[in-house]
């Protein structure tokens, strides 16, 4: 670490003489250059940048002409030298640094240019190997940008293309010279950049050896849009991350922050049933209200409301095909913030997009929106686990009674357990024919829930005689089953592990009842 004397911050406007670019992404570097040459600012350059700028007619001078060395290592080693750093890094406020570089015959250097090999991209094509993407971990990028962004009282940086329009219009405004707001701007910007391609590269070579779990959590996301408030109008947000790539919601309001989370509550349910098969999904506070599949959309989306008639209101529904204009009619009677689908018709989204404020958002399906890590803040930190990911594998079920389940019952079994995993803890599903019957959910004992369930399916009028029962969780003792009997259940499924598993089982062996263990709890906090 250095001994030298901190001073302040030199903070006048800096004339350019002497720009190094080296970049990687060329997209508008010639414009870039043209600029700086018509503002009188020497240029250096390597390899590929070099080439692009002298075919451009662009005066350019080689790095390897300053430094004396020639690039080496198949361009491993460019501008790793004293020549260039001691440019971008000299002080030239301070009368020291000058004399230094006199002393060396080194030049400053007040603007760097430089876009890191494409890492990130590389390591996302699948025939990528390991040798490769060790070769695409850029060196000398960042050490440049390191330095320029360190020293920003006296040079600037660039590290993204988008920045070149507006640094363009503050050279020609300033006749050459740049503030110290920009070069504090830009070196936020690039040490923002930088960390963001260690990030991957740590999170790749992490995956690469196997470490579990990670002996440090990274995660470097860009920032995606800023929200207005978060989930009060007192809390400030903002999402990060690409979520344009999974959904378009190409009318109505910019998503809240409670949209996301209930857009990606009703995608994870939506997702769980193929497009042959109508379905839809009703989501109020992340968890589904009504659920349910028909031989139309149309009659999917009566029979998911019919679950509960008044929780939708100002919810949001998803279905996994393409919605068409007498579903849409069927719809636009209920408010709703947003309606989900794959695709609309002409006639439908003409229909919908009469209502400004209401969303409507294309999801891609064929984009995966399950994210592989679930993260949460908690004090002093962050707890990370895997997604909830496991596959509905009826193989490993096993019938505990003496009963088999029916052929329909055990439909149903399957049905109420694909809803129940999306429901918040304690949570327990009644279904009957593809469609949810009663709901129950966040309560805080599972009896509890069974209660709420049959409460919501009675206010509907709905009858829970012949139904499946799915709880996310073991019933702890016996009332759990019995509750579900005097609904009207006749089947049950649920994860087991309790230790009284036997005492439930044979209350429902009693009961005349059939059930299944799935072996897999999913809990949902």
């Amino acid at each position: 670490m250095t001994t030298a004397t901190i001073t302040p911050f030199f903070t006048e406007p800096v004339r350019l003489k002497t720009a190094l670019l080296s970049v990687s992404d060329k997209t508008g570097i010639t414009e870039l250059a043209t600029a700086l040459s018509a503002n009188g600012v020497r240029i250096l350059s390597t390899g590929g940048t070099y080439k692009t700028l002298t075919e451009a007619g662009i005066a350019v001078t080689e790095v390897s002409q300053v430094t004396g060395f020639p690039e080496c290592l198949d361009g491993r080693v460019k501008t790793l030298h004293p020549a260039i750093h001691a440019g971008i890094l000299a002080r030239v406020s301070h009368a020291a640094d000058n004399q230094a570089l006199q002393d060396l015959g080194i030049s400053p250097i007040e603007l760097v240019v430089v876009n890191l090999y494409p890492f990130r991209q590389t390591i996302a094509r699948p025939d990528t190997t390991f040798e490769k993407a060790v070769e695409f971990i850029d060196i000398g990028g960042p050490t440049m940008v390191r330095a320029a962004a360190k020293n920003f009282p006296h040079v600037g940086i660039l590290t993204d293309p988008s920045q070149y329009g507006p640094f363009i219009s503050e050279l020609s405004r300033n006749g050459g010279s740049i503030t110290f707001e920009t070069r504090k701007a830009l070196a936020r910007d690039a040490f923002q950049h930088t960390a963001d391609y260690d990030a991957h590269i740590a999170g790749y070579l992490t995956q690469a050896t196997g470490q579990q779990p990670p002996a440090q959590f990274n995660t470097s996301l860009p920032l995606a849009q800023s929200l207005r408030y978060g989930e009060n109008p007192h809390q400030k947000a903002a999402v990060y991350g690409e979520q344009t790539s999974h959904i378009d919601c190409f009318h109505g309001k910019q998503l809240s922050y409670n949209n996301y989370l209930d857009t990606d509550a009703a995608l994870q349910i939506i997702r769980e049933f193929p497009a042959d098969t109508p379905a839809c999904v009703i989501v109020k506070h992340t968890n589904p209200c009504g659920v349910a599949v028909g031989k139309t959309l149309t009659e999917a989306w009566e029979r998911a409301f019919q679950t509960d008639s008044v929780s939708p209101f100002g919810g949001i529904i998803a279905v996994n095909t393409t919605l068409d204009e007498a579903a849409a009619r069927a719809m636009d009677g209920l408010f709703t913030e947003i309606i989900i689908a794959p695709d609309f018709t002409p006639q439908a989204e003409t229909l919908l997009q009469k209502k400004s404020n209401r969303r409507l958002i294309r999801a891609k399906f064929d984009q995966n929106t399950s994210a592989a890590k679930q993260v949460r803040s908690l004090f002093g930190g962050l707890l990370v686990q895997d997604a909830d990911t496991a596959g509905l594998d009826t193989a490993d079920w096993n019938v505990v009674t003496r009963r088999k389940p029916t052929t329909q019952e055990h439909l149903d079994m399957v049905f109420s357990w694909r809803i129940v995993r999306h429901v918040k803890s304690n949570a327990i599903v009644f279904a009957r024919n593809g469609q949810t019957l009663g709901i129950g959910n966040g309560q805080t004992s599972r009896v509890d829930a069974s209660e709420l369930a049959v409460a919501k399916a009675m206010k509907n009028k709905l009858d829970l005689n012949g139904s499946a029962v799915a709880s996310d969780a073991f019933f702890p003792f016996a009332d759990g089953v019995e509750a579900a009997a005097q609904a009207g259940a006749t089947a049950i499924i649920q994860p087991g592990g309790s230790v009284r598993d036997q005492e439930v089982i044979d209350a429902a062996d009693q009961l005349g009842l059939t059930m299944i263990f799935t072996g897999i709890r999913h809990f949902r906090h």
